[in-house]
């Protein structure tokens, strides 16, 4: 099982991301310059939750990009928008088709009124005009049918390239791939790690099979 390990490059683990390289057709993770994203990226699980620290995490960042990380992976809800904020400013001097960026909507902000300020609040953080991945982070109580609308509308207007899910279980994923364009869903991020292998006995073969990109948190 191919997989490749995204860390912070803080002193502390913040975020481990692990992402079962699976190909979709030809497809594997591309930056929009069309490299492939490297084996070791970084989470930012916990930035932006206090300003004095700001500095660091900025530096941190930058350092493991010249590192050759170059997939940073963030959400809405890390630090209220606080992550997305210290990425901003980490990727100012880098050229953004060289950067991939992962986020993650809160799930009651993935509808109809409130999807498109939720996209455009995280892009302004991030002082980007475009996601190269969007997430739900859980599923919550909006139908899949509207969360898969929403997303296939930000990904038709440009400021997402894909979309996909986390925390995500077999269940959930055979309801989504089940409405219309739910299969254009890219990845599942879910817990994995080599103390908690659960998803190995039936999620990830059926993620595998159909050949959605399996990616890993926690430590």
């Amino acid at each position: 099982m191919g997989t490749f390990h995204i860390f912070s490059a803080l002193p502390t683990l913040c975020c481990k991301v692990d992402i079962n390289r699976v190909r979709r057709g030809d497809f594997v993770l591309k930056n929009r310059k069309g490299q492939t994203v490297g084996n070791i990226g970084q989470g930012t699980w916990r930035f932006g939750e206090n300003q004095r620290n700001m500095d660091t995490e900025v530096n941190s960042l930058k350092a493991g990009i010249a590192a050759g990380m170059n997939l940073i992976d963030t959400a809405e809800m890390y630090g209220d928008g606080g992550a997305e904020l210290v990425i901003g400013r980490s990727i100012q001097d880098e050229a953004r088709e060289n950067i991939y960026l992962v986020s993650k909507i809160y799930p009651h902000n993935a509808n109809k009124n409130d999807y498109l300020s939720a996209c455009e609040g995280s892009l302004e953080r991030l002082e980007t005009d475009y996601l190269d991945l969007y997430l739900l982070h859980w599923r919550g109580l909006t139908p899949l049918s509207e969360v898969v609308d929403c997303m296939e509308d930000l990904r038709q207007r440009g400021l997402i390239l894909n979309w996909g899910v986390s925390n995500f279980d077999i269940s959930d994923m055979k309801e989504l791939f089940a409405v219309k364009n739910g299969n254009n869903c890219i990845v599942n991020q879910v817990l994995y790690h080599l103390g908690s292998r659960g998803i190995e006995y039936s999620l990830l073969p059926w993620l595998q099979k159909r050949k959605v990109l399996t990616m890993a948190y926690c430590p």
